[in-house]
């Protein structure tokens, strides 16, 4: 239930139209819904204005169906990440209207939310794209639109100078990188918005799995970077649509 909803049905009930026991029926599960193998955090939305997202990669599919089944009829979007096509055939048998993602690895069910400000979504390489459109999707879905500037890292900082102005026309900015991760500081240096960037575990042995991405990301002297986890495509998108919504 999003604030609007908790809002009309409280309305309804001070003026007689909505009886108090289905106010009641509605209200019960407002803190969380309890299934036994996860207690869902119906209240989320209330308190920070997205819903809770679920995890799906170290999940069975049976409780996937379980935890989509019980979010589907609520108002909020729906986010499922890290499943593969098994788990995701799962959760489409549960909320046929949803859609699965392959490339990022993402289900979501996409509601009519409170449009936000725009973000841009970048990557050093090709590489890179399935942790950008992790990021992206996730952005999307939370309201914000998205521009994808892609394969622009700095082995060739010309491509990502002829798209500077659209990204610094963004409210934020993801920016998608492995290998030493210097398009972060690169772009960082180069726009006046909110820089999320992403370490990738894209590159050779000595980026050991992305950890070399991300200390460079970590000591970026773009004092308007910060950084998430590595191969966090999710948290960055969300963090950006935080951004976004200012």
């Amino acid at each position: 239930m999003d604030e609007a909803r908790l809002k009309k049905l409280l309305r309804g009930v001070r003026s007689g139209t909505v009886p108090l026991d289905r106010a009641v029926s509605q209200l019960k599960e407002l803190p969380f819904a309890e299934l036994g193998y996860a207690t869902l955090d119906t209240h989320r939305h209330l308190r920070s204005g997205f819903p809770e997202v679920v995890f799906g990669e170290s999940k069975s599919a049976e409780q996937l169906a379980g935890i989509v089944a019980a979010l589907r009829d609520r108002p909020s979007p729906l986010l499922v990440t890290r499943i593969d096509a098994q788990k995701a055939a799962v959760c489409l048998e549960a909320a046929p209207e949803g859609k699965y993602h392959p490339e990022a690895r993402l289900f979501a069910v996409r509601r009519k939310v409170k449009k936000l400000g725009r973000v841009a979504v970048v990557t050093a390489g090709t590489s890179d794209v399935p942790i950008a459109e992790e990021a992206a999707l996730t952005a999307e879905t939370l309201g914000a639109p998205v521009t994808r500037v892609y394969d622009v890292g700095v082995a060739g900082i010309h491509r990502l100078l002829a798209r500077r102005a659209e990204i610094a026309s963004a409210k934020a900015a993801v920016v998608v990188a492995g290998m030493e991760g210097a398009l972060a500081s690169a772009l960082g240096g180069l726009v006046g918005i909110p820089v999320v960037a992403v370490p990738t575990s894209v590159g050779y042995g000595a980026s050991f799995g992305g950890l070399a991405a991300l200390l460079g990301m970590l000591n970026s002297c773009s004092p308007n970077v910060t950084v998430v986890n590595i191969d966090n495509g999710f948290g960055a998108g969300f963090y950006a649509s935080l951004i976004a919504r200012k």
